[in-house]
C-alpha cells in the first residue's frame, strides 16, 4: 500500500470527494447492496480501487456466500471483515483480505491473535488506531501489515500510528485526506 491515508467513505458525498481526490485506493463503509453496482462503476470510471467493508453492507449477510458474490460481481480491490470465513473466501478469490480487530481488552486481543494466525489476512485493521503502542505490539507479534483506524483525528495521531508501524490510516476525516494528499 503506497498511500499513507485510505479515505473511508460512509455516504455518497464522501465517496464523490474521494473520487475527485488524488488517492488511488479508498474504503466504502456502511453501504446498501443496491449501491454496490453504481459505486463500483463510478470508481472504475475514475480508475480508483475500492475496498468494501463486508460487515457493513446492508441487505446482504456477511458470510462466504456474500463474499463470493461480491468478488465475482464487483471485483473489488479488497474486502474488510471481522469474520474469518469472509477473509478466507476473499483470499481464495484473489481479493486483498483485511481482518478487522478491536482492541477492547487483553482477552479480545488474544482471541484476535489466534484468529489472525489461522486466517493469515493480507492486512490487519486495528481499531482504535489512536494507540501507537498497541499497533507496535500487534505488528511485532503477527508480522502482518497494519491499517490503523478509529479515533485518529489529528495529523499528529496519523504520524504516531505510522511511526508505530502502521502501513496506512483508514479515516473518514476529509481534512486528513486533504492534508496528506
Amino acid at each position: 500500500m503506497k498511500q499513507k491515508i485510505l479515505p473511508a467513505s460512509s455516504n455518497m458525498k464522501e465517496f464523490e470527494q474521494f473520487l475527485e481526490s488524488p488517492y488511488q485506493v479508498g474504503v466504502f463503509l456502511d453501504l446498501h447492496i443496491s449501491q454496490l453496482k453504481n459505486v463500483s462503476q463510478m470508481a472504475k470510471g475514475k480508475q480508483k480501487k475500492m475496498i468494501y467493508h463486508v460487515d457493513l453492507i446492508h441487505g446482504i449477510k456477511s458470510d462466504e456466500f456474500a463474499t463470493e458474490f461480491i468478488c465475482q460481481e464487483f471485483k473489488p480491490f479488497g474486502l474488510i471483515s471481522t469474520k474469518s470465513n469472509v477473509i478466507l473466501k476473499a483470499k481464495q478469490k484473489g481479493v486483498m483480505a483485511v481482518q478487522r480487530i478491536f482492541l477492547i481488552d487483553s482477552h479480545a486481543l488474544e482471541k484476535s491473535y489466534k484468529l489472525i494466525e489461522k486466517t493469515k489476512p493480507d492486512y490487519i485493521e486495528v481499531l482504535p488506531g489512536a494507540m501507537p503502542w498497541m499497533i507496535r505490539e500487534v505488528k511485532e507479534r503477527l508480522h502482518t501489515p497494519i491499517f490503523a483506524g478509529g479515533l485518529i483525528r489529528t495529523v499528529d495521531e496519523v504520524n504516531n500510528a505510522l511511526n508505530a508501524g502502521a502501513t496506512c490510516i483508514t479515516t473518514s476525516k476529509t481534512d486528513l485526506w486533504k492534508y496528506f494528499a
